[in-house]
C-alpha cells in the first residue's frame, strides 16, 4: 500500500451542479411553459413514476436554507442555470419578469456572501415551449431570441457571476429531439438535427461576442458532455469504427466551439450523405471561427467504446451515427447498474490529457462527474442518514485520476459533482438519486448523506489520502 495525500492547486473549485428545470420548481414568479412541462402534458406515460417539474427540489422557495447547505457541503462554487421561461415568461419574447430578475439577484448575492462563487448557465435542456413552436434551435429567430435572453441576463447579473456558460451538453439535446427520441419534440430526422446542431454553436458564438462587448469580469465558455472513444482493438476497421463515432460525440461541438471550426472529415462524410445543414453563411462561419470559449466544462460519465459494423446497414432507415460502428461491450468492465452506465476513473485522465494536448490546454473544470443509485433508502441509518461509502470512493477514485491529470499539466481548476441535492432527472424524474443531501420527496425534508459530509472535508483540506498504487 502506498497511500499518500493527494493536494489539489490553491483556490481549487470544490462545488457541484444542477440546473433551473430540474431543481427549482415552478413557483409563484411567473413562467413561461417549457418544452418539459409540454411533453409532460401530452405524455406523462414518458415519466417515470409519472412525476412532473412541478415541484422537483423547490429550491426556488427554499433557496436560502439550500446556500447554507452547500456550505456545510464544501462548496466554495456551484453551477445554476438561469431559466429563459421564468426571464421570459410570456414564451420567450422581450418583454423581461422583474419577479425573476430578483429571484436571481437575491440567490446570487447570498451565495456570494457565503463564498460560493456563482457558475451561471444560459442553457440547460428548458426551451420554452412556444420558442419550440417556432423551430426551436433550427430557428435563427429563435437564436437571435436567445442571444437576447443571454444579453439580458449579462445585464442584470453580470456583477454577481464568477463565470458564464453558453450551453450545457448541447449534443443531448439533438441527440434525444433528432436522433434518439428522449427530447420533446421527439424527430428522428438527422438532417433537421444537424442544422439545430449548427445553429446552436452559431448561438454559442453569438452570445460570446456579445459578452466580449460587454467588457464583463469572469470568462465565458460550454459545458460539453466528453467521452474518450476507445475501439475494442487495433483492427483497422475497429479504429475507423472508434474515430467516426468521436466525431460525431466529441468533436462536432468541441471543435467549433473551442477552436472555431468544424472537423473536416465530419463535414466531409455528412456531405457525402447529403446531411450538412441547408442555412449557413460564410458570416456565421466567421462569426464562430472568432467568438471561441473561453473555458471549458467537461462533464464526464463514462467511456465510449466502439467496434465495427457486424451487420450491414438498412438504407431505407434513417441516417443515424450508427451506420459506422457498434456499440461495444467491454467484457469485465465495471458497471454502474442502477443507470447502465460502465465505471471508468482512468477516462477523466484521458479527457483531460485530450484537452491538454489538443485544444490549447484551455483552462477547464470537471463540471459534472456522478453516480446515480436506485432506492438509497436502503442504506439509511436509524438517524436516516444515507450511509453511501460507494459514492464515496466513486469520487475519490475519479479525483486520483484527476489529481494525475493536473501532475502532468493538466490546465484543471475544479471539480463539480453532479449533484448537490437528489433533483429531478427528467424522464428518469428520482429513479436515481445523485446527491450529496438526499431528498423527502413527501415533505422536501433534506438531510446531508455520508458523502455530503466526507465532500466538506474534501474541501476544507483541498485533498485526500490516496492509495496511488491503484493509478495506471
Amino acid at each position: 500500500m502506498n497511500k499518500q495525500k493527494l493536494n489539489f492547486p490553491e483556490e481549487f473549485w470544490w462545488g457541484s451542479a444542477w440546473s433551473a428545470e430540474q431543481a427549482e420548481g415552478r413557483g409563484e414568479t411567473g413562467k413561461a411553459e417549457t418544452v418539459w412541462e409540454r411533453w409532460y402534458s401530452e405524455q406523462p406515460t414518458r415519466f417515470y413514476n409519472r412525476v412532473s417539474s412541478e415541484i422537483t427540489t423547490d429550491h426556488i422557495h427554499r433557496y436560502e436554507d439550500d446556500i447554507q447547505l452547500m456550505k456545510q457541503t464544501g462548496h466554495n462554487s456551484f453551477r445554476v442555470s438561469i431559466s429563459w421561461a421564468r426571464m421570459f415568461p410570456n414564451g420567450g419574447e422581450r418583454a423581461v419578469n422583474p419577479a425573476a430578475i430578483a429571484f436571481y439577484r437575491d440567490l446570487f448575492s447570498k451565495m456570494n456572501q457565503e463564498g460560493i462563487k456563482v457558475f451561471a448557465n444560459l442553457y440547460h435542456f428548458d426551451m420554452p415551449a412556444a420558442m419550440q413552436d417556432k423551430g426551436g434551435w433550427e430557428s435563427r429567430d429563435v437564436v437571435e431570441a436567445y442571444v437576447h435572453f443571454a444579453t439580458t441576463c449579462f445585464d442584470h447579473f453580470g456583477d454577481l457571476v464568477y463565470h458564464w456558460f453558453t450551453s450545457n451538453e448541447p449534443l443531448g439535446p439533438i441527440l434525444g429531439s433528432y436522433l434518439e427520441d428522449f427530447h420533446y419534440p421527439n424527430i428522428v430526422d438527422f438532417k433537421r438535427g444537424a442544422q439545430a446542431a449548427f445553429f446552436t454553436v452559431l448561438a454559442h458564438a453569438k452570445i460570446i461576442e456579445r459578452f466580449k462587448e460587454k467588457k464583463l469580469s469572469g470568462k465565458i465558455g460550454v459545458i460539453l458532455n466528453l467521452s474518450p472513444t476507445f475501439p475494442r482493438s487495433q483492427n483497422p476497421a475497429d479504429v475507423k469504427a472508434a474515430e467516426i463515432a468521436d466525431l460525431f460525440y466529441t468533436r462536432s461541438f468541441l471543435d467549433p466551439m473551442v477552436k472555431g471550426e468544424f472537423p473536416q472529415k465530419l463535414v466531409d462524410l455528412l456531405r457525402k450523405y447529403e446531411q450538412l445543414p441547408n442555412d449557413y453563411t460564410s458570416e456565421d462561419l466567421a462569426c464562430i471561427k472568432e467568438n471561441t470559449a473561453q473555458i471549458l466544462g467537461l462533464n464526464y460519465y463514462e467511456p465510449r467504446r466502439v467496434k465495427a459494423r457486424m451487420s450491414a446497414v438498412n438504407e431505407m432507415g434513417p441516417f443515424l451515427p450508427e451506420w459506422f460502428f457498434e456499440n461495444h461491450i467491454m467484457p469485465g468492465r465495471k458497471m454502474n447498474e442502477y443507470r447502465g452506465w460502465e465505471i471508468y476513473e482512468k477516462g477523466i485522465y484521458d479527457l483531460c490529457m485530450d484537452i491538454k494536448n489538443n485544444y490549447g490546454n484551455i483552462e477547464a473544470f470537471i463540471s459534472e462527474n456522478g453516480m446515480g443509485v436506485a432506492n438509497e433508502e436502503r442504506f439509511m441509518d436509524e438517524a436516516g442518514q444515507v450511509i453511501d461509502e460507494y459514492r464515496i470512493d466513486f469520487i475519490k477514485d475519479h479525483l486520483a485520476y484527476l489529481w494525475k491529470a493536473i501532475q502532468e499539466g493538466a490546465n484543471i481548476k475544479g471539480y463539480h459533482l453532479w449533484t448537490f441535492i437528489d433533483c429531478w432527472s427528467w424522464i428518469n424524474a428520482y429513479k436515481n438519486r445523485y446527491g450529496l443531501v438526499s431528498l423527502d420527496l413527501d415533505t422536501q425534508k433534506r438531510t446531508i448523506k455520508k458523502s455530503g459530509e466526507f465532500y466538506k472535508q474534501l474541501s476544507d483540506e483541498n485533498g485526500f489520502e490516496y492509495d496511488v498504487d491503484y493509478l495506471v
